[in-house]
């Protein structure tokens, strides 16, 4: 048995479980903003029938988008 080739397997080993830390935390962190932008964004309600948008909901405080006012981004949804 060669302990300098142990030695190295166990490095490379930590090295390894350290990587894999390191990309779970980087996404972890970036889905959890995801979720956090697509929280916050408003959501205009469209008529299945007529297509035209029936209600804005603001779910950002501060946020008084509407029909009239529309926001550049926001989560379609279908209505009846």
């Amino acid at each position: 048995m060669n302990h300098q080739s142990d030695g190295q397997e166990f490095k490379e080993n930590i090295m390894n479980k350290l990587k894999g830390l390191l990309y779970g935390t980087i996404a972890g962190i970036a889905f959890g903003l995801t979720l956090n932008y697509i929280g916050n964004i408003p959501e205009v309600q469209t008529s299945y029938s007529t297509g035209d948008c029936v209600k804005v909901v603001n779910y950002k405080e501060g946020d008084s988008y509407s029909c009239e006012n529309m926001p550049t981004k926001y989560n379609h949804v279908w209505v009846q």
